[in-house]
């Protein structure tokens, strides 16, 4: 029986073995065009790339140069560097060798409960870190856990950590980076060094964009370069991503100021300007057509709401007891959107008591 089981496998070793060396010389020869996400390819290699966030990158030098390292706190808009900033850091610091041993990444993606923090987390800042890097550069006894999104973490979990924070601050760093300071407990923040990363200013952000549409030969005019920092907010990912979708979008013809408003769901300003026509015009049965469409095609009533915001808010033709009755709505179709309400039902809601307000004068 021995014979017979192993007399197959002697005999099917070999072309399993061939086709292995195979697959990996394939995906070896595919990993030199892979083609990865502008956002991966372009994102900062060391700490001098990182854009704008000057007093944390100066922080940081300071801190490679004597190889050491505080607790860090990383906290601020999304899509600002902040991941970034602590990967590159820790490439400076560790080398591109010992970086994978040194670093454990945890994103809110993964399980990241008091029995995580328990037993990997303490598991990892109890080993003990040694030995120089191999390019000869002084290398830092201890490692770098980086908890992304550490806002969405349990208080439970964040107690957990606090005490091993403590105990293993000999042999490890923590940074956590979150968008909120304020979900952090009060414990932790105490603990570490903490920066706020600031929005992108739109100059950055177009130098950013220009560089990266140079690098990939992508044809965009500046209006529409202008238009994108718009859109995205001060979120340098977002209006990357944008870039890129628009660019495959229009298989090398220019990008226009419409291709990106497409590209990023915003709702046309003609489209808003028609629907505060029709609440103007006091036809109830108008204003449901025009809601209608605009569900029909496909607008967020999510982004509709923030960019009717603007419009009111910056409106020169509403009184301020109007503007008043109008945001208090804005807020209140926002909270039932967010609570998972009918689109077209809080839509017509909106329009009605901003037709109200529209036609009492």
């Amino acid at each position: 029986m021995q014979a017979f089981l192993k007399g197959p496998a002697s005999i099917s070793t070999k072309p399993v073995a061939a086709k292995e060396k195979s697959a990996a010389g394939s995906s070896g020869e595919g990993k030199r065009t892979k083609p990865i996400p502008w956002v991966e390819k372009y994102r900062p290699k060391n700490v001098d790339e990182v854009a704008f966030q000057d007093e944390v990158v100066a922080v940081l030098k300071k801190s490679l140069e004597g190889a050491d390292l505080p607790n860090l706190l990383f906290y601020g808009p999304p899509g600002t560097g902040k991941t970034s900033t602590i990967l590159a850091a820790a490439r400076e610091l560790f080398g591109p060798d010992l970086f994978r041993q040194r670093v454990l990444e945890l994103n809110a993606s993964d399980e990241r409960g008091i029995q995580v923090i328990r037993e990997k987390v303490k598991a990892f800042a109890q080993l003990t870190a040694s030995g120089s890097r191999s390019d000869g550069k002084m290398c830092p006894p201890f490692k770098i856990v980086i908890l992304d999104e550490a806002d969405s973490m349990t208080s439970a979990a964040q107690a957990a950590l606090r005490r091993t924070m403590e105990k293993e601050s000999k042999t490890t760093r923590f940074c956590l980076i979150c968008n909120y300071i304020s979900r952090i407990i009060e414990p932790l923040t105490s603990r570490c060094s903490k920066f706020r990363f600031k929005p992108l200013s739109d100059s950055i952000q177009q130098q950013r964009l220009l560089d990266v549409s140079e690098k990939e030969h992508v044809k965009i005019s500046n209006e529409a370069v202008s238009y994108l920092v718009k859109v995205s907010e001060g979120d340098l990912r977002k209006a990357i991503t944008f870039l890129q979708s628009a660019t495959r979008l229009m298989g090398g013809k220019e990008i226009t100021e419409k291709i990106i408003t497409e590209i990023a769901g915003v709702i046309p300003k003609e489209t808003i300007d028609e629907l505060l026509l029709g609440c103007q015009s006091g036809s109830f049965e108008k204003l449901e057509t025009l809601a209608k469409n605009l569900i029909n095609e496909g607008f967020a009533v999510a982004q509709l709401v923030n960019q009717l915001h603007d419009t009111v808010v910056e409106s020169e033709d509403y009184s301020d007891k109007q503007k008043s009755a109008i945001v208090e709505k804005l807020a209140e179709v926002d909270k039932c959107l967010a609570d998972g309400a009918d689109e077209f039902l809080q839509l017509m809601s909106l329009c009605a008591l901003v037709m109200q307000q529209l036609t009492q004068n």
